[in-house]
């Protein structure tokens, strides 16, 4: 990592305002010539200095410093500078933690100009970023933004990241909600859904989501976006945008269809969620097994399509051999008014050892009292024997 264009900026602040010390129009304290002699003389020295010359001019701007604290104001003026001076040479050797402290008290000056304050203010954020104190440095980034009179929104989106990395997502949350434009770039959406999402406002990151589907979105991010409004209780929004995704051969395969077929479930479109199934099961992306087609059968059956899901439950019925689809079939058959297929699926459930079936076929016209006995001895040997 290259630290020289760090300490260089803060160089040529220093630089500038050494020229214009003895401005009386700037509202700065005046320095004795001594002082501006002996700072850009420790300037000049540390451009190209070696490192052992960076350490010495450091020290000695160190000194100066501690000598001038308490003085009079052109003396407290001289100490800042100072401080900012060897906040350079210590960033030219990397030493990022011992910089960013010095330009911290050099900012917390009380008779520096106001820009300059917060020129170093900045800075110092920079540094303890450099250093690994983020925590710090996003302490010292907000206040700068904060006394900014027109702050780069760069600088805002800097703090916002630099939050989501401190994990104190509510407070990035709300500087993304004082900004006045939206994230336009990929990776400035992406840091607010992730902020708004870990805040717990996932109705804002939906909103972000939509926005992006469509664009550059992937596969990722429709499930991003289902999953969250599935979490804001829209189940049906979670399918509609499942489903777009779907369609756009962004989300495939056999987990993405059985995801949205129960997506659909959930969200009121069963009949969507079977014919999704039926043509999943038809084009291999699903296998025929039973339970694929007993949620098939529950799909059409949801769905209220009497013919299909009658169809879908009997073909379960018969794959298994479990009484409880037998039975299932029975019960739907017998609502819906198909009497002979519900005395045939009862029978062979009772045979199956459903107890539950004879009470159902009790209710069965032509089904009570003793006369159907034996049609219906005959049909539990058929189911035990296979005839």
């Amino acid at each position: 990592m290259r630290y020289r264009p760090i300490s260089r900026r803060l160089l040529t602040g220093l630089s500038a305002l050494l020229l214009l010390s003895c401005a009386p129009v700037q509202a700065q304290p005046a320095l004795p010539g001594g002082f501006i002699r002996d700072l850009q003389g420790l300037e000049a020295r540390l451009h190209g200095a070696s490192a052992e010359g960076q350490v010495d001019i450091q020290h000695q701007a160190r000194r100066q410093a501690e000598r001038l604290a308490g003085g009079n104001t052109s003396d407290r003026w001289a100490r800042a500078l100072y401080l900012q001076l060897a906040a350079g040479a210590a960033a030219c050797r990397g030493e990022h933690a011992p910089a960013a402290a010095w330009l911290d008290a050099a900012a917390g000056s009380d008779v520096a100009p106001a820009a300059w304050r917060q020129a170093r203010l900045r800075e110092a954020a920079l540094q303890y970023r450099a250093a690994g104190r983020t925590s710090l440095a996003a302490a010292r980034l907000a206040r700068w933004l904060e006394e900014a009179s027109v702050p780069p929104i760069d600088e805002h989106w800097r703090l916002i990241g630099w939050l989501g990395e401190l994990e104190r997502w509510e407070a990035a949350a709300r500087r993304l909600e004082a900004l006045d434009e939206a994230p336009q770039d990929a990776d400035r959406r992406a840091l607010a859904i992730t902020v708004y999402r870990q805040a717990g406002r996932d109705g804002q990151a939906l909103t972000l989501l939509r926005e992006r589907l469509g664009r550059e979105a992937g596969p990722r991010q429709w499930r991003q976006a289902a999953a969250l409004a599935q979490r804001l209780g829209d189940p049906g929004l979670a399918a509609a945008i499942w489903e777009a995704g779907w369609q756009r051969g962004l989300l495939s395969g056999e987990e993405d269809l059985r995801r949205l077929v129960r997506l659909h479930l959930a969200g009121g479109t069963p009949a969507r969620a079977a014919e999704h199934l039926a043509r999943g099961i038809e084009d291999g992306v699903l296998t025929g097994d039973v339970s694929h087609r007993r949620l098939l059968a529950t799909a059409w059956e949801a769905a209220r399509d009497h013919g299909r899901a009658l169809s879908a439950w009997e073909d379960v019925a018969r794959q298994s051999g479990r009484a409880a689809d037998w039975l299932r079939l029975g019960q739907l058959a017998h609502g819906w008014g198909e009497a002979a297929l519900a005395r045939r699926a009862l029978r062979r459930a009772r045979a199956l050892g459903a107890e539950e079936a004879e009470a159902w076929l009790a209710s069965l016209p032509g089904e009570g009292g003793e006369g159907a006995g034996t049609g219906a001895d005959q049909s539990e040997r058929s189911v035990q024997t296979g005839a």
